[in-house]
């Protein structure tokens, strides 16, 4: 009689070891399985219930201090970020004062085919390209909230842009070809006219001064529910080896070590901006012949100017 109640306790025993494995095991591989498939792996313990068993209670009251400490560090990092991105953009503001006039007291003296003249337009120029860099760049994590997606002309942002650049362009000698039509565009017209200006500057930048005429072309067409607008320049062009990574943060290429001048960011918040509007860009270079970049605009049969 005791031997046959000490085998079912023993059975019993068996089975509940089983039944405590499995309940184990099952636990610990969702919280595998909701940890690989998380972004944000430290608030994994918010997908999981507190077990009823106690290395697992253990386990789930670390990751809850973990989450809350982790919460925490995230709260202050925002808190920090959104200070110093509003440090810069007054910083920004503060600086583009004195630029502008800077740019006034030059245009007001001297006679413009004058060497010095030219080099301190060019080099003030400059500037206002880096600072708008900078200025874009910080907003550029919270578009959502400054832009304003209606249907603009090509023809007129590709102006304010022509006239923005026109002493670089004549500066250089560069004639600006546009075939662009009555075509519009559904996009965000001060973004746009930042990412056209970048790729003008760009352009300007890396044009060929040894070929007899130096040319940068802007040509739209409509291809169903698409605007494909091409940016064309006949300047030094890209090596192969550089055109995909063109768009990286901070890559320079070749181009950017010989001429100095590139800080890699503007191609890379081109690209970037480019995502945040739906637009889609890519780029094609040919080494001492050409660099052309695409842009692609979708069209809507929803018309935004009617809203």
């Amino acid at each position: 009689m005791i031997g046959v109640v000490t085998g079912t306790t023993a059975c019993f025993f068996v089975v509940d070891l089983w039944i405590q494995f499995f309940k184990r095991r099952g636990y610990y591989n969702r919280l595998i399985k909701n940890t690989c498939q998380m972004d944000q792996a430290y608030l994994v313990h918010e997908t999981m219930e507190k077990p009823d068993f106690y290395e697992g209670q253990i386990l789930y009251e670390v990751l809850e201090e973990t989450d809350r400490s982790m919460t925490g560090r995230v709260k202050e990092y925002r808190l920090a970020m959104e200070g110093f991105k509003e440090y810069v953009e007054l910083w920004i503001h503060e600086i583009k004062l004195p630029v502008a006039s800077l740019r006034l007291a030059i245009h007001n003296q001297g006679e413009k085919q004058d060497p010095a003249r030219q080099k301190m337009t060019g080099a003030i120029h400059r500037i206002q390209g880096y600072l708008d860099q900078i200025l874009y760049y910080v907003r550029s994590e919270n578009t959502e909230k400054d832009y304003r997606i209606r249907y603009c002309s090509l023809s007129d942002l590709i102006r304010a842009v022509a006239m923005e650049n026109k002493d670089e362009l004549l500066g250089s000698r560069i004639q600006l070809e546009v075939s662009v039509g009555d075509i519009q565009v559904l996009t965000d017209e001060k973004w746009l006219i930042f990412i056209l200006n970048q790729l003008i500057n760009n352009s300007i930048q890396y044009c060929d001064r040894e070929k007899e005429e130096q040319k940068i072309c802007l040509k739209a067409h409509v291809e169903g529910q698409r605007v494909i607008l091409q940016v064309y320049d006949n300047g030094i062009g890209m090596p192969s080896q550089d055109v995909p990574r063109a768009f990286e943060k901070s890559f320079t290429g070749e181009n950017g070590r010989n001429y100095r001048r590139s800080t890699g960011m503007g191609l890379y918040i081109v690209k970037k901006m480019c995502g945040r509007l739906g637009h889609k860009i890519w780029l094609e270079s040919t080494r001492g012949e050409y660099t052309k970049v695409t842009l692609e605009f979708y069209r809507s049969d929803f018309d935004l100017t009617k809203v």
